[in-house]
This record gives C-alpha cells, structure tokens and sequence, in this order.
C-alpha cells in the first residue's frame, strides 16, 4: 500500500467515525425550515429524471432522498461509508450497502441517474468519485452532484458561526470539508460527462434560521426557488451540477 493509499484509508476511517457519531441526531432538524426546503429543492430537480428509472445515490445517509426516490423509480439503490447511517436507510425497506463513493461496487453501465449531494465536498479525491459516478451510469443517463460553493452566504455564515457540534464527541471540523468556487467544477469531469445545467442552492438565505419564522419562510423560500436557475444562481450556497452521460467511445 502507498502512503497516498493509507491517507486514503485513513481519512475514509475518521470520516466513518464522523458520520456513525452523527446518524443518532441527524434527522432532528431535517424534516421543517431550512434543511426540509434544501431536500425539497433537491429533490425538486431530482424527480423527472429517477421517475421508472434504475437509480442510484452516492452517499445515501439515512435515506431521506432515497425513500422519495424508491417511490417513483423502477429500482433505487444506495452507499454510504457509515454503517451507522445506513441502519436507518434498512430500517425503512431501502438497498443499501456499506461503500465508498470512490470504489462503487456496481458493474460498468448499471444505472440511469448516479447522484450525490451533500457528499462529494468531503470527499478527498472528487475526480475519482465522479469517475466511479461516470463508470456506472448508462449512455444518455444523469449524473448529478453538488457543490459547496465560498461566493456565498452560506459560506459567510459558517465563517462566523463556525464549527458546529454534531455529537458530544464531534464537530463539524472532525471531517474535511472543500469550499470550491463554479470555476473548478470542470476541471473535475470524468471522460464522458456533461455539464447540461447548474442550479443554485440557497442563493438568498443570510441566516438558515430565517426559516424558522413563520411570515418570513414562505417568501424566502419562493425567492430562493426563483433565484435557483436566475443570474444569482452562482450564488448559491449550493451549486447543482446536472451532467449528461455521452456514449462511450464517441
């Protein structure tokens, strides 16, 4: 084994630790205000494409997405690097399995839509994540990840606020986190994929707890949807990346 390959190993470990500590409170914010509004939007760019399709989710979690999309897809299917995580994806009927985003345990060409979001931003070597997304996906399928952007206000946010605890061991600093502006994602694609559009992702929300209030949610929530595929998109906390799968070998 290389050195490269035991840093590798190594940083796959803490971040297993990381994520098994956080699957006990994960959930607990996730299902009103801002967290529910980010999934929405997700799932929102997400649905027409997985509908009666062979799916499968890079960095699944509990399965929050996943159940939604087992709902409407023809097969779905998920990994995650933490056990802990995924013993509630079991816990409601999904495929799942123990893997990492850069060594998919699937043949080549198995899915129509590959999509990661939340995850590739603690991901060390993202090219060869979206390689391993690239590998399994289908001619003419989608690939689709995010971004976790600095020309934002989520990223000033968490400047200021810094690193919040996720568990009585753990903070949001015990797993590495990339901050990497639009101009970079190219630089990341894999041989055979796309960019067909970007969408952003909290464009507008100086503070998540703004969703919190009930006369102010509403409006900003139909403002960030507004935003999300507007000028201010680059903005986003979030940068959605929609990539096409083109023929191999063309």
């Amino acid at each position: 084994m290389t050195e490269a390959d035991a840093q590798e190993d190594a940083q796959e470990e803490r971040a297993r630790r990381y994520y098994d500590a956080f699957a006990a409170s994960y959930e607990r914010c996730r299902h009103h205000g801002y967290h529910a509004l980010v999934d929405q939007m997700q799932w929102e760019a997400l649905r027409p494409l997985v509908a009666g399709r062979d799916v499968l989710e890079v960095g699944c979690g509990t399965g929050l997405l996943l159940r939604r999309a087992a709902e409407v897809a023809r097969t779905a299917r998920g990994v995650d690097l933490s056990p802990g995580m995924l013993a509630h994806a079991l816990r409601r009927g999904l495929d799942v399995r123990v893997a990492s985003a850069t060594a998919l345990p699937f043949d080549d060409a198995s899915f129509d839509v590959v999509y990661a979001f939340k995850v590739l931003a603690h991901v060390p070597d993202v090219g060869v994540a979206l390689a391993q997304m690239a590998r399994v996906c289908r001619d003419g399928g989608a690939v689709l990840f995010d971004v976790y952007n600095p020309w934002s206000l989520r990223w000033l946010a968490r400047r200021v606020a810094g690193p919040r605890p996720i568990s009585h061991q753990h903070t949001e600093q015990d797993v590495p986190t990339r901050w990497d502006p639009p101009t970079r994602i190219a630089r990341w694609l894999a041989p055979g994929l796309r960019i067909r559009r970007v969408e952003g992702i909290r464009v507008l929300t100086p503070a998540a707890a703004l969703h919190r209030f009930a006369l102010v949610a509403p409006w900003l929530a139909r403002a960030e949807r507004r935003a999300a595929r507007g000028p201010l998109r680059w903005f986003g906390g979030f940068l959605l990346v929609h990539c096409e799968r083109t023929a191999r070998g063309s």
